[in-house]
């Protein structure tokens, strides 16, 4: 890393979530302003060795290198989530690789992207941040091969992260076909959490339930991508189930149905979100992107909140033939991910209808 963070110690450190406006992949920028920003794109001039690009808002971008192999490449940095520097870390390393996972890829190598107010945090907690994401890619086998650090006035942390898949099992999130069913590879409610954590409302078991699920790395994307019956696959990230269902719905042409009753969910989320444990990025989130939503009638705030809710390190969306869901479950089940199930369909239409 070019830069040397070379910060003074204070007294007393302050929590990580104090010295930042949002946290984890609450911290995007809202669907409708982000497509206004990305308008311009269109204009570029695309190689065609580029697989995937920013047409669908897929999870990574995919370049050609030969007959046998497609080089993944993607990136993803965040304000903390959460106060314990290790955890900080961690989460956002197991965020970052996650979208080589959702392209069906192998990650390769990592480089960090540091951002720190040298003045106010000291070295070791630092350090822990560092730390915390080596050991996420040492689990996931891949070295941090280098990076950049700066000064920055909120504390930032992620990766650069490649990885290698054959083009023939690129699994975009636009492939998906009237007839699949819909797969969630893990629970919704990782932002009520994080709200509940701010507002020091979350218990100890609440928080450990919180790092488990966002450090688990979405390895069964690898398996998935060999799987000819999946035809789309993404990760649940800062724009909800609600928003990257409706990216996948875009790219495909075609309306998502999802089951409410059938949703993961994280125990005592609803609870949190009745009592107004909601991030602001959910509410900018269905701002962004609610009109193109069928709702049923008599659904709750709550359960409207959770459907917008910012998940950081979140689950895997999954489309497949009807005839390869239990294989898939199977996939995830088999790695840990036991909470994951069927929650809807592909149908002819548009847009995105909640059950």
């Amino acid at each position: 890393m070019p830069t040397t963070l070379t910060p003074s110690t204070p007294s007393t450190p302050p929590r990580l979530t104090s010295l930042s406006h949002g946290g984890g992949c609450g911290c995007k920028i809202a669907p409708g302003v982000l497509s206004e920003i990305l308008k311009s794109t269109s204009q570029m001039v695309i190689p065609p060795q580029l697989l995937v690009g920013i047409e669908t808002a897929d999870d990574a971008a995919v370049y050609l290198l030969n007959d046998e192999q497609a080089l993944i490449a993607t990136t993803d940095f965040f304000m903390p989530i959460v106060d314990d520097p290790y955890d900080f870390g961690r989460i956002a390393a197991t965020n970052a690789i996650s979208d080589v996972y959702a392209m069906g890829g192998t990650p390769i190598m990592a480089l960090a992207l540091v951002g720190m107010p040298i003045n106010v945090l000291p070295l070791e907690t630092i350090g822990s941040i560092l730390r915390g994401g080596q050991d996420v890619c040492r689990d996931a086998g891949i070295p941090i091969a280098g990076g950049h650090t700066i000064d920055s006035v909120e504390p930032i942390y992620g990766l650069v992260v490649l990885g290698l898949v054959h083009p023939s099992r690129v699994k975009k999130n636009s492939g998906a076909r009237a007839g699949d069913v819909v797969i969630l590879g893990k629970p919704l409610g990782v932002g009520i959490l994080s709200a509940a954590l701010k507002k020091e409302a979350l218990d100890a078991e609440g928080y450990a339930r919180m790092i488990a699920v966002t450090t688990q790395l979405n390895k069964p994307g690898i398996e998935l991508a060999r799987m000819d019956g999946v035809h789309a696959l993404t990760d649940i990230t800062g724009f909800g189930l609600a928003g990257h269902g409706l990216e996948l719905a875009r790219g495909a042409k075609l309306k998502m149905q999802i089951q409410l009753a059938h949703i993961p969910l994280l125990p005592g989320v609803l609870a949190l979100a009745e009592q107004g444990m909601v991030t602001g990025a959910s509410g900018r989130n269905w701002d962004g992107y609610g009109h193109d939503i069928a709702l049923p009638a008599g659904i709750s705030a709550a359960q409207q909140a959770l459907l917008s809710d910012p998940q950081t390190s979140g689950g895997l969306l999954v489309t497949c033939a009807p005839e390869t869901a239990e294989q898939v479950l199977a996939c995830f089940h088999s790695q840990g991910f036991l909470d994951a199930r069927v929650i809807g369909k592909m149908t002819a239409g548009s847009g995105l209808e909640v059950l």
